[in-house]
């Protein structure tokens, strides 16, 4: 290799179920220094209002991420050969206490993100996302491109709760995180609570598409909407593995019938080439409910399909300069 970059283990010199279990069998590594992409667990479900088991998520999408290779097979994309990759670990958490757990999150990216690294997170519920956006957005709102089943758009859950895992991107927009208007929302279903629960999110300016609309425009149509959406600026990728059917990724805290399959998913992330990423993140695996490993196996594809799309743009414009 011409740069120090680190490297995964090759699984034809080392079998895939020896040696640690990391992402995609990279060094771990105690920081983020000198690191492009930092791949970080974060092993939370401190806001699931039903089903837990998202904490471990981060562990079982290492293991079923040793199925991983150097190269994609579309693209031909090598991301450990044009951006400096490994596994920084789990993040500080706090099981029994929300608030301190949530700070815990925001610093621990902000760490990385100090490091000058672009975070990969594998959740842990999707309330995670708002402390990695509190990190990011410091120096002003980012756009979002949200893969999901849920809106988590709500306000207050049991009583006065504002934070669950169903009010993340409420509060991030309230908090001056998102930029609504640079926001979309893609495969939202299934039933819900009140018939204007999203009017809040639309009167915001968040762009939902539905699944029967992404059904009728396809993959292409949509992707280029979502593009020119967020435009050239700082966005942010949060894909939540409950916008795959549950037939494919049954391991999920609020299942969703009627959901991607895991091709379209992958065309959709691979759709992203080029975008400016802030970070990005996979959540919502919770391995108690899965089946075969098969959810966790759908949350390590998808972050390596990520991680392909954000090192070709970090290498993209390290060779614009």
């Amino acid at each position: 290799m011409e740069n120090n970059f680190f490297q995964p283990v090759d699984a034809a010199q080392v079998p895939r179920f020896a040696g640690l279990s990391t992402f995609m069998r990279l060094p771990a590594v105690p920081n983020a220094k000198g690191l492009d992409i930092a791949l970080v667990g974060i092993p939370w479900d401190g806001g699931t209002t039903n089903r837990a088991g998202a904490r471990h998520g981060p562990r079982e999408i290492r293991n079923q991420s040793s199925l991983m290779r150097r190269v994609h097979h579309v693209s031909g994309t090598e991301p450990f050969s044009i951006a400096n990759v490994a596994d920084v670990g789990d993040l500080s958490v706090n099981p029994i206490n929300l608030l301190d757990g949530l700070k815990r999150i925001e610093d621990g990216i902000a760490a990385i993100i100090a490091d000058s690294a672009l975070p990969l997170a594998a959740g842990g519920d999707h309330l995670t996302t708002l402390p990695v956006l509190s990190a990011i957005a410091r120096k002003g709102p980012v756009g979002m491109i949200h893969f999901d089943a849920h809106s988590d758009t709500n306000d207050r859950y049991f009583g006065e709760n504002p934070y669950t895992h169903g009010t993340p991107f409420r509060r991030a927009i309230e908090e001056g995180l998102l930029d609504p208007k640079r926001v979309i929302q893609i495969g939202i279903r299934g039933s819900i609570y009140e018939p204007g629960e999203h009017d809040w999110a639309t009167a915001q300016g968040v762009r939902i598409v539905y699944m029967e609309e992404f059904v009728k425009r396809g993959a292409a149509s949509v992707m280029q909407e979502a593009r020119d959406l967020v435009g050239d600026s700082l966005t942010y990728v949060t894909f939540d593995i409950d916008c795959i059917d549950p037939s494919m990724a049954p391991g999920t805290g609020t299942p969703e019938l009627g959901g991607f399959t895991t091709r379209e998913v992958q065309e959709l992330v691979r759709l992203l080439d080029g975008l400016n990423f802030a970070g990005a993140d996979v959540v919502e695996v919770a391995p108690p409910f899965d089946i075969g490993g098969m959810t966790a196996l759908a949350g390590a594809t998808m972050m390596f399909e990520l991680l392909c799309v954000m090192a070709k743009s970090i290498a993209d414009r390290r060779t614009r300069g």
